[in-house]
């Protein structure tokens, strides 16, 4: 494990793997370099890049800094960058995609980026995502952690029940989430309200790949093909039988074969 400074003196960790351009992971929420889909997607990306995965601000063996602001977690991004030589491709998953997209229309050197399903999925603005982010914030002021968790995924993302019942019924999983659950509302502030921030993402100057899974949620897929539409000259794909849980097998050689 290495670690690097953010600008803000917070302590980023981060794990290198692998040889060739320099490819930084950017989990979603809840996620982290030892838990959620870094694990399994470093060593098959490694084979083709020098990986970065790194622990997002307030996980694993990263400290954190208040008060939270995106920008801070831009600042994370472009510390690793730095690490990497000055350059690198970013990926991103599920709200870490929206984040990594926030950091190349924030102008770091950003050599390409990929993002998969970010999760707007109040771009209509029908579901109250302001409203929402507030009541998360209120859960975790209150230490309910695990109300936390079900709300984010249940209200505020819109997960199936089942998904959070046989998660419940995993405790070693159900305690990993709890454990993070203060960084919800990082996530939340992140997506913008969860509605697509279209101004933003016309800032992006690098070339941009966007998918979606063909059995993921209808709003996911809708969602994915309105960012493309509002980056300049950005590609848009979707993976075959794939849903937010991306298989990692499966999304690899995508990303091979864009950032190639």
């Amino acid at each position: 494990m290495s670690e690097v400074r953010s600008k803000d003196g917070t302590a980023i960790a981060y794990e290198r793997s692998g040889n060739g351009p320099a490819l930084i992971l950017v989990d979603g929420a809840l996620c982290s370099r030892a838990f959620g889909p870094s694990p399994k997607l470093a060593p098959l990306l490694a084979q083709h890049f020098t990986v970065y995965a790194y622990d997002r601000r307030g996980r694993g063996q990263s400290a954190d800094t208040q008060p939270y602001a995106p920008a801070r977690e831009v600042e994370d991004i472009a510390a690793i960058i730095e690490a990497a030589g000055g350059s690198a491709a970013l990926l991103g998953l599920s709200s870490g995609g929206a984040l990594a997209l926030e950091a190349a229309a924030s102008g770091l050197s950003v050599s390409k980026a990929v993002a998969y399903e970010p999760p707007y999925v109040d771009d209509s603005g029908q579901r109250g995502g302001a409203a929402y982010e507030g009541h998360l914030q209120r859960l975790i002021a209150a230490g309910q952690r695990g109300e936390a968790v079900k709300y984010f995924m249940r209200d505020m993302v819109g997960a199936p029940a089942f998904v959070i019942v046989m998660m419940r019924l995993m405790p070693w999983i159900w305690r990993k989430l709890e454990a993070v659950a203060h960084t919800l509302p990082y996530d939340a502030a992140v997506m913008t309200a969860f509605r697509i921030p279209r101004a933003r993402l016309a800032a992006i100057g690098v070339p941009t790949l966007v998918m979606n899974g063909s059995k993921t949620d209808p709003r996911l897929r809708d969602a994915a093909r309105t960012i493309v539409d509002a980056i300049p000259g950005a590609r848009y794909r979707e993976l075959e039988g794939q849903t937010h849980n991306v298989k990692p097998d499966i999304l690899t050689p995508a990303v091979v074969e864009f950032l190639g």
